[in-house]
């Protein structure tokens, strides 16, 4: 079973097992990753070798990996890239929210982005840099560790009770020794969202980076989407997250949240 799979989904009858097995090959690549040895591919999917084996030799038939001989290693192919297309094109919140992401980046100087949850991952789906000084080597598609960055946390605490309490399961299987330290951390996050409608994260992602995050709710029972603006910690400051950024972020989400229920661009 693919890591970090609901359980019971993976019990039903429904589930489709060699698919799940090919999307997890697929999300062995991390960020920035160009090429990538069957060996690595077989360590990383913990996947038999033969399996992996048929897995790629089907996803380069489809488009979805390309295989160089030459290097003995795979590579995403395009065919990924018109599904992520497709999904970004057809995302009205990215579209709604982007006059105030781009108004935010031009007022912090520093990145802010969009994002949803895909496992245990947030994944950019917008991103605005303005004349931002401070960008951060991210992009849309790139990928941050949930339990760790403001984005994530800021997810975390919109979430519903019971849909929060699956994802700590998980969170609990993939982190180990380290669930206990890092279940203290969001129940902090948590208060802190409840007291000012946003979190940060000073160093605990990247030693060097520091960020504030909020949640969006898209209402009908849809999973939240969350916003961040991250920069580096010797500019964008604990005082000035907490005195200025916190809560322009946190009015911002309001406002797309508004935008979203009235089904137009929020305005800037």
């Amino acid at each position: 079973m693919p890591q970090f799979v609901d359980p019971s989904a993976a019990q039903d009858r429904r589930y489709v097992t060699a698919l799940a097995r090919g999307m997890e090959l697929l999300h062995s690549f991390r960020w920035g990753e160009r090429w990538l040895a069957h060996q690595e591919l077989t360590r990383r999917s913990q996947l038999p070798k033969a399996t992996v084996s048929r897995l790629a030799f089907t996803l380069c038939s489809l488009g979805y990996l390309v295989h160089d001989p030459a290097r003995g290693a795979y590579a995403l192919g395009p065919g990924g890239l018109t599904l992520g297309l497709r999904v970004l094109a057809n995302d009205d919140v990215s579209s709604i929210a982007r006059p105030v992401l781009e108004e935010l980046a031009g007022a912090s100087g520093a990145a802010v982005s969009l994002g949803v949850r895909h496992q245990l991952s947030m994944v950019y789906i917008a991103h605005a840099r303005g004349h931002a000084r401070l960008s951060l080597s991210l992009d849309v598609g790139a990928r941050l560790p949930i339990e760790s960055t403001s984005m994530g946390r800021a997810f975390l605490c919109a979430l519903p009770e019971y849909k929060r309490s699956e994802v700590y399961a998980q969170l609990q299987q993939k982190l180990g020794e380290r669930w206990k330290a890092t279940q203290a951390s969001l129940q902090r996050a948590a208060e802190q969202y409840r007291q000012v409608g946003y979190v940060t994260s000073l160093g605990e992602w990247d030693s060097d980076i520091s960020a504030v995050g909020a949640a969006v709710d898209v209402g009908h029972g849809g999973e939240p989407y969350a916003l961040n603006i991250g920069g580096p910690s010797t500019v964008l400051t604990r005082q000035r997250l907490v005195d200025d950024l916190g809560p322009r972020l946190a009015a911002a989400a309001l406002r797309i949240q508004q935008a979203i229920r009235n089904g137009r661009p929020a305005a800037a």
